[in-house]
């Protein structure tokens, strides 16, 4: 129903606009009395099979819904519904910030993909907790946490150690977003000694808690081997809990989508099925390399079954969807969880 019907409909708008008016659309009418259940019914899929543990948490599956759908953490109670085993909320930063100027959000349907220059557009991390208390408690939720773009780099630590205290009470786990390319200059954030001090100044003020929460890192999948390495030494030596490999991509290499079309659409972060295979190999890379020494999330291009497996075969803890969740609709996740019950 949803490629046949909906998908065409929906594609028919702007990509930003649908976006919100289907935030809108499953808001309001899992507000109806059954239809969340009917939701419920349609998509999940329970089995304990399915359950992962990982950094001390338990996960209801390995299939999850990757940081900027629900940039404000206004939906996640609903989109449980839809089968999930955890969710990413953000990026959130400590001010609420417009992002990059529209239009800045594009579909390549040739190839089932998008390009985004969002430019973490969210309402700041108040806004983000008044939102997360109304948490049901349906599923693992995690904090995707960043600076402002208006920061100046003597700065951004103070940005992420702001998000971080002030979500450490709402969140699962962590992630630090230092491999996003639509927030202006981020030089900075791709410096291994800057990552070094920056996750030493987030694990010390994680020590201050009662209750210590998982911090990972977000990557991009657009290292070279030599960058690889060197997160593997990162991660090894800051005693990080895990990577998430990975973020959008800026090579544009092998689409189908007109040179026109690119040059129209000018610069911004690549997502889907064209950074299908480079996400893999980084996966791949990094659990090979660091002889499975700590967890990875495996993100970029899976629109099917066969994607996810090859995600979890080259490495891969748990998964997470975005744009393949736009193309495919919410059956992706229950045709992923079946699979997985069939290995």
């Amino acid at each position: 129903m949803y490629k046949l019907l909906l998908r065409p409909l929906f594609f028919l708008f702007d990509p930003e606009k649908i976006h919100y008016f289907t935030f809108s659309l499953i808001h309001f009418s899992s507000k109806i009395p059954g239809i969340a259940a009917l939701f419920r019914s349609i998509y999940v899929v329970n089995d304990k099979r399915l359950e992962r543990e990982l950094f001390g948490l338990t996960f209801k599956n390995p299939v999850g819904l990757a940081a900027g759908f629900d940039k404000n953490a206004v939906l996640y109670n609903e989109l449980a519904n839809f089968g999930f085993g955890f969710i990413e909320i953000g990026t959130v930063t400590p001010k609420g910030q417009d992002g990059n100027p529209k239009k800045r959000l594009f579909r390549l349907k040739d190839d089932q993909g998008i390009i985004n220059r969002m430019g973490f557009n969210n309402e700041g991390v108040e806004a983000v907790i008044s939102q997360l208390k109304k948490n049901e408690g349906k599923l693992i939720i995690g904090g995707n946490i960043g600076k402002n773009t208006d920061t100046k780099p003597e700065h951004y630590t103070e940005d992420y150690l702001r998000c971080f205290n002030a979500l450490h009470a709402y969140v699962d786990y962590f992630v630090l977003n230092v491999s996003c390319p639509n927030v202006g200059s981020h030089a900075k954030l791709n410096d291994k000694d800057y990552l070094e001090e920056l996750i030493g100044v987030i694990q010390d003020a994680n020590k201050t808690f009662e209750k210590q929460k998982p911090i990972l890192l977000k990557i991009a999948p657009d290292l070279n081997d030599i960058q690889l390495d060197e997160i593997v030494t990162l991660v090894e030596t800051t005693k990080l809990d895990g990577v998430i490999a990975s973020n959008t991509s800026v090579n544009r290499s092998g689409l189908k989508t007109s040179e026109d079309s690119l040059e129209a659409i000018g610069n911004g972060g690549l997502s889907g099925q064209p950074i299908k295979d480079r996400s893999t190999k980084v996966i791949k890379y990094l659990s090979e390399k660091s002889n499975k020494s700590f967890p990875i999330i495996g993100v970029g291009g899976i629109h099917s079954a066969h994607d996810a497996l090859e995600k979890i075969n080259a490495g891969a803890d748990l998964i997470q969807i975005y744009t393949g969740f736009i193309y495919e609709g919410p059956k992706l996740i229950k045709r992923i969880n079946k699979a997985l019950l069939k290995t």
